[in-house]
């Protein structure tokens, strides 16, 4: 067995989306070679509502998935095919954007004002750029939590992790999406398949990623604050690993939880543009002219 290094630590960057929605990003609008398939990452935390209510009005995606995790709050939403729904907390919403879609999502907080989530953008292959859109909605009750011997907890999102299987299926990527939990001071052994990229962003506690040798994190890259210059990671970090089949985790005092996650690379060119994802300048511009004369949804 191969333990992956850390390649690379960073932290998730305050940014503004929306309609002036206050969020932190991990990844995203860079050289998306290195966490291919995957394009971006959104960390959308925040107790005041001043700073998220306003949303994410209507507009466009194509070529690409979305996938949003709610961990408290709701998050209102809705489309051009007419779709409606309210995810709540523990809830998934897995959205094919595929040929185009126009829509909207809406971020209420819980009673206390509290709203949390994550927003990941998966890209499709130049042979699904264009399929019919479609959602997956799923509901927390019914995304699987496996509990190993020692308290470690990982519920699964997407695909199959300790002999249970998520509920979300027909993912072009074929990624594997897990919330995991480790107890404080635990080390932990995770499976990753080597031939994906895999990346963790930690949301809560602190610990350490580690090889089979040292107890300390193996950085070939590192960016990000100074504060972060050290071993540890902690909430809002993001690390990216190397090549390996299987990712060690040290939790620390307070244990650490973090989403570990999975895909394929799918290795075609990327011409990107917000939400509009597809392989070439040419196809960028084609979307941009349908925009323009209203006939970028294909499928109502």
């Amino acid at each position: 067995m191969s333990i992956r290094p850390v390649r690379r630590v960073s932290e998730s960057r305050p940014t503004i989306e929306g309609a002036g929605v206050h969020l932190r990003r991990a990844f995203g609008f860079g050289n998306p070679r290195d966490f291919d398939p995957f394009l971006l990452f959104d960390d959308f935390r925040n107790d005041n509502p001043h700073e998220y209510l306003a949303g994410f009005p209507w507009h466009p995606h194509r070529g690409i998935e979305t996938i949003t995790y709610v961990l408290s709050g709701v998050v209102d939403h809705g489309d051009s095919l007419g779709n409606r729904g309210t995810l709540g907390a523990g809830d998934v919403q897995w959205m094919t954007a595929g040929s185009g879609i126009i829509h909207q999502e809406m971020p209420k907080g819980d009673e206390q004002g509290h709203m949390h989530g994550f927003q990941l953008w998966a890209n499709l292959p130049s042979s699904l750029k264009m399929t019919d859109p479609r959602y997956q909605d799923v509901q927390g009750k019914d995304i699987p939590e496996v509990v190993d011997d020692d308290g470690t907890r990982v519920r699964i999102v997407c695909g199959s992790f300790w002999g249970a299987t998520g509920p979300v299926d027909g993912i072009a990527a074929e990624p594997i999406y897990l919330d995991v939990s480790v107890p404080p001071g635990r080390r932990k052994t995770l499976p990753v398949e080597t031939s994906r990229h895999a990346f963790a962003y930690v949301f809560a506690g602190s610990g350490s990623f580690s090889n089979a040798s040292d107890p300390r994190a193996v950085k070939t890259d590192r960016v990000g604050s100074p504060a972060a210059a050290h071993d540890e990671v902690q909430n809002r970090s993001l690390v990216l690993f190397d090549r390996g089949d299987e990712v060690t985790v040290q939790a620390g005092d307070m244990g650490m939880r973090f989403l570990l996650v999975s895909g394929k690379p799918i290795e075609e060119p990327v011409a990107w543009q917000g939400p509009i994802v597809m392989n070439t300048e040419q196809e960028l511009r084609q979307a941009m002219l349908e925009m323009r004369q209203g006939t970028f949804i294909k499928h109502k």
